[in-house]
């Protein structure tokens, strides 16, 4: 039970926790029966020596250690909720200032969600893209689609030229010494398409089928480190030359590639499609900006603890979309040239506009009186079930109903931020029509 909770500091307090001594003597029996078999007790086969001769032999608090972890749990949980504090951690700094036959006194130091002003959160004003769709947009559309539906015809009776497709062998040496991972053969390059290093594709253009030749170029700054700079020199032989043979735009082009019977059909379906992913990015692009502003406007002392863990929570996350591709987690990072300390830094950013923006709708609820009905719990739990492909039932037995309202008041915090936004065109768009 909780005896006392003092705040000692910013977001935190200093919870003393008892224990009864009956409670405690139960816990000191239960660890007594699952280790009496391993404790030897001169004249006593394992596991027969009554508690009271292990206790004399081998001291009154010889159980007393693992009897404290196995009760102090449930004490924790108890005495946080009597104080009503909210940890974001667990308890730290640990003072035993009481164990024994009469009970267990624990005092410990518990860091606590932070109390946030937001101010200003109704009118954030942020920039939304233009989704307008031009005629040029569904032209480029269609255009891609005759390229991907191209016929590649084989010539004989001409030099390679951009645009072409080159069959190639190459081999690529650095300071004369054949480098990895710098071979291939019969590999099908696209002239213009920008897919090899910089100054590698010019170098093919004009030459025949049968040429055999060297390619000379230097590798960017940013390439893997082992040849990042260096001049290196290419071995290539073109093997043949394969040239795109668009299809006609036309009715019977569109018959074959789609579903409708018409080019204009098919136009006024890429415009409709084209608007809508528009409208969609834009609509993402707004929200996220909107929640960028929301972070800045939380005033606050945040515990470290807090970015901490959500940073732990993303690390997690991409250790596991690694690993589920059956590769090592920490031989992959070493690949990519990175650290766990540097992928941390990297998310930390991330991490306290996260946090900070969870702060800022939970006070937004507060402050509108945001509630979650009893119709609002049942329908996130059937949400949940049918995202996670489960029965309700198994959605409520895994995740508690404190933590489903919390989730609704943020969802409608969040919901009432964004109605009040403002979007305001980009910033290139208003010099645009300024001018």
């Amino acid at each position: 039970m909780l005896k006392s909770a003092e705040k000692t500091g910013t977001n935190e307090y200093t919870l003393v926790i008892t224990v009864s001594a009956e409670d405690f003597n139960a816990a000191v029996n239960k660890v007594y029966h699952k280790q009496k078999n391993s404790i030897n007790v001169p004249g006593f086969r394992k596991g027969k020596a009554p508690r009271a001769m292990i206790e004399r032999i081998y001291g009154e608090g010889v159980f007393y250690d693992d009897a404290i972890n196995d009760c102090f749990p449930a004490a924790y949980d108890a005495a946080v909720e009597e104080s009503g504090i909210d940890p974001v951690d667990q308890p730290r700094d640990f003072d035993l200032k009481h164990v024994g036959k009469d009970g267990l006194e624990i005092e410990c130091k518990v860091t606590v969600r932070p109390e946030v002003n937001v101010v200003g959160y109704k009118g954030i004003e942020a920039e939304k893209p233009d989704v307008e769709v031009t005629d040029e947009d569904v032209e480029k559309d269609l255009k891609a689609k005759q390229e991907a539906n191209a016929r590649e015809i084989s010539v004989e009776d001409r030099a390679a030229k951009e645009g072409d497709i080159a069959t190639i062998d190459f081999e690529g040496f650095t300071d004369g010494v054949a480098f990895e991972g710098g071979k291939g053969e019969d590999y099908d390059l696209e002239l213009g398409s920008g897919s090899f290093i910089p100054g590698f594709e010019d170098q093919i253009v004009g030459h025949n089928v049968g040429d055999a030749f060297d390619v000379n170029v230097t590798f960017p700054e940013e390439y893997a480190e082992e040849l990042a700079g260096k001049d290196a020199v290419f071995k290539v032989t073109v093997k043949g030359i394969k040239e795109k043979q668009l299809p006609e735009l036309d009715d019977e082009f569109v018959k074959d590639v789609s579903e409708f019977d018409t080019l204009d059909e098919l136009r006024a379906d890429i415009r409709k499609t084209l608007t809508e992913q528009r409208e969609k990015s834009a609509k993402s692009t707004f929200e996220n900006a909107v929640y960028d502003k929301l972070s800045e406007l939380v005033d606050g002392e945040i515990p470290d603890v807090m970015y901490d863990k959500a940073v732990d929570n993303m690390l997690s996350e991409f250790r596991y979309n690694i690993e589920s591709q059956g590769m090592p987690f920490d031989k992959y990072i070493s690949a990519i040239g990175m650290t766990e300390d540097s992928i941390r830094n990297m998310y930390r950013p991330r991490a306290e506009k996260d946090v900070k923006i969870e702060l800022a709708l939970a006070k937004i609820a507060a402050l509108e009186g945001i509630e979650a009905t009893e119709e609002d719990i049942a329908a996130e739990y059937d949400k949940m079930a049918e995202r996670y492909g489960v029965k309700a039932e198994d959605v409520k037995a895994a995740i508690s109903e404190e933590r489903v309202i919390a989730q609704i008041k943020s969802n409608k915090a969040s919901d009432l931020v964004l109605e009040a936004a403002v979007a305001a065109a980009p910033a290139e768009k208003a010099d645009e029509d300024a001018e």
